[in-house]
């Protein structure tokens, strides 16, 4: 299964701390393994665009609240062991522990509390208490749903727009992620093609050690695997085992499987994917809002 909620965690791991003389994400990790019955794939699986395991970051925050609630607390040593008000509160036999349960606590009330009397932040905290993923995992889907609309918009700009538009765009795409030389060179390599695309010949880095043909299509239906046959075709006519095709459209399952079983290296790249490396490149994107999340520096609060 996958690995649960913070909030679903909560009660399996308090009584794994009333068990245990403390605990840390060490051996919580384990114990929520085999609890859960978790695969080293679910337990390896990372939070989108950060650094830390799901597991890891949902037990970092169940800590954090449990904390701020007064079950746990924090032993001289840097674990945590359980607090008579943690044991007082399992001696309830509660179903289960969420972060309105905590809610009980004075401290934890105070926690939540609004540090104004307005209605939007009363609210967005009510939400607050009813997620089930951490801070960092909403903030991700946030960024992640905001990347898939600005993907969106940009194909919807790039199949509209001229001819001539959309060969620059190519040529700048390239030199950005460091091929094709200079955007003089990859100009000058790239040409139109008579189907409503651009061909060229391309550095494959400012050395022009190797090369690269390229092909570009503008197209509304998918490329088909003959496309892909006439392309590979090509690069054999023009001495060279690599090939980038680039549709603002699809590419057939065939034309998939086609470019698996032959000796070139062709790289097929579909308008999403287009999309995506103009946003990892600052191609035709400009930064809207900066937003940073800070977390506490351990080692300016060392004494040692």
């Amino acid at each position: 299964m996958a690995v649960p909620d913070f909030q679903t965690m909560m009660l399996p791991l308090l009584r794994f701390a009333q068990d245990q003389a403390e605990i840390s994400t060490r051996n919580v990790i384990p114990f929520l393994k085999s609890y859960y019955k978790l695969s080293e794939e679910d337990v390896s699986e990372q939070i989108p665009l950060g650094r830390q395991t799901k597991l890891y970051n949902r037990i970092s925050w169940i800590f954090a609240h449990f904390q701020e609630a007064g079950v746990i607390e924090k032993t001289p040593r840097g674990f945590y062991k359980i607090t008579s008000r943690g044991i007082e509160l399992l001696e309830q036999n509660p179903e289960k522990i969420s972060l309105k349960t905590l809610k009980q606590f004075p401290e934890y009330s105070d926690f939540w509390k609004p540090k104004n009397s307005n209605a939007t932040e009363e609210s967005l905290i009510n939400n607050a208490l009813e997620t089930s993923v951490t801070p960092e995992e909403s903030s991700a889907l946030a960024y992640q749903t905001i990347r898939v609309n600005l993907a969106t918009e940009i194909l919807d700009k790039v199949k509209s727009c001229s001819h001539s538009f959309f060969e620059r765009l190519v040529v700048e795409l390239l030199v950005a992620m460091g091929y094709g030389g200079t955007l003089q060179d990859a100009g000058r390599a790239v040409g139109k093609s008579g189907d409503g695309g651009i061909y060229g010949i391309i550095k494959e880095d400012r050395l022009g050690l190797d090369v690269i043909y390229l092909q570009a299509k503008r197209w509304e239906g998918n490329v088909s695997r003959p496309e892909i046959q006439k392309f590979a075709g090509e690069l054999l006519g023009n001495q060279t085992r690599k090939g980038v095709f680039i549709a603002t459209s699809d590419f057939t399952k065939e034309a998939k499987d086609y470019v698996k079983t032959i000796s070139s290296n062709i790289i097929l790249i579909n308008g999403e994917e287009l999309a995506e490396l103009m946003i990892d490149y600052n191609l035709g994107v400009s930064v809207a809002t900066t937003y940073e999340i800070k977390k506490i520096d351990s080692d300016y609060f060392s004494e040692e």
